[in-house]
């Protein structure tokens, strides 16, 4: 029995989709979904760039190199450790697929020769329902810092668990921000893509002889043109006299409820509001207003 031709429409609908049959558009934005093959147009005198949401984990191919010296059918670029791959046709009407593992998932794709190539793929993630992550939950997000503070173990002995996380070391890449009376350094970074979340394990420093105490729920974190605010802290809020205080931050997407997509390598300035107002109140940045903050 044939199925309805309303049904048969749909299907076509779909596949098309998936393939993205729209080559003379050379920067494509594609939704990650593990059950779908991806065709992606190449040429010989081009380079397609193909992006993840953060590092993959593997990739297998059948009838590439990476030496144009070498025999294959398409020419790949990869280094280990980051999100992207390029690929470069070497024959004619040549196809082949490649099998890239991200997030303890494999996705599929076919890569063929054509005049008319893609130049860039980003790939997006994806949820079971939509095309966005789900809204985080506290409980999901005090899951995102526990593995911010189990990363080494994690890293060293289940390395799958943690390939999907970015990660910035405070000591090799340090980033300190100085306000005068207090300085906020950076341990370590973590950035969960998936969830547009960036981890921070901070250290405070106070300079005076006056307990600095501040609200943790309204720590600012800078970037750029880009403000944000912590989704969930770990902070006690007050920093002793010539003392310091250690603690975690968290901060996902932007107030306005988009993405941040902030990458680790940004020039990051945290600043902190008083909590306590009083005669013997110290500015917690005393080279501008909290007024000129808040714009």
């Amino acid at each position: 029995m044939k199925p309805p031709v309303k049904t048969i429409i749909l299907t076509c609908l779909a596949v098309r989709g998936a393939f993205g049959a729209e080559p003379a558009k050379p920067i494509q934005d594609l939704i990650l979904d593990d059950h779908t093959v991806y065709s992606v147009p190449v040429a010989a005198n081009r380079v397609t760039t193909i992006n993840f949401p953060s590092a993959i984990s593997a990739i297998d191919a059948a009838l590439v190199t990476t030496d144009a010296k070498s025999a294959g059918l398409f020419q790949i670029a990869h280094t280990k450790g980051t999100s992207y791959l390029s690929a470069r046709a070497l024959a004619k009407d040549a196809t082949t697929n490649l099998n890239v593992r991200w997030n303890g998932r494999t996705y599929v794709i076919e890569l063929r020769e054509n005049s008319a190539p893609w130049l860039s793929v980003i790939f997006q993630p994806r949820d079971d329902k939509g095309n966005r992550p789900r809204p985080l939950t506290s409980p999901r997000l005090l899951g995102l810092l526990d593995k911010a503070k189990a990363f080494p173990l994690l890293k060293e002995h289940h390395p799958d668990a943690v390939s999907d996380i970015d990660y910035r070391d405070g000591v090799k890449q340090p980033c300190v921000t100085d306000c005068g009376d207090y300085e906020v350094r950076i341990n370590e970074a973590f950035r969960f893509n998936i969830e547009d979340t960036l981890v921070f394990r901070l250290t405070l420093q106070n300079k005076t002889k006056t307990p600095i105490q501040f609200a943790p729920e309204r720590m600012q974190l800078k970037a750029g043109k880009q403000t944000c605010f912590p989704s969930v802290a770990q902070l006690s809020g007050l920093i002793p006299a010539n003392g310091t205080a250690d603690g975690y931050v968290a901060f996902t997407g932007t107030p306005d409820g988009d993405r941040n997509d902030l990458s680790l390598k940004n020039d990051f300035t945290f600043v902190l509001e008083r909590s306590v107002e009083g005669p013997d109140a110290l500015p917690l940045f005393p080279s501008q207003s909290e007024e000129g903050f808040r714009k």
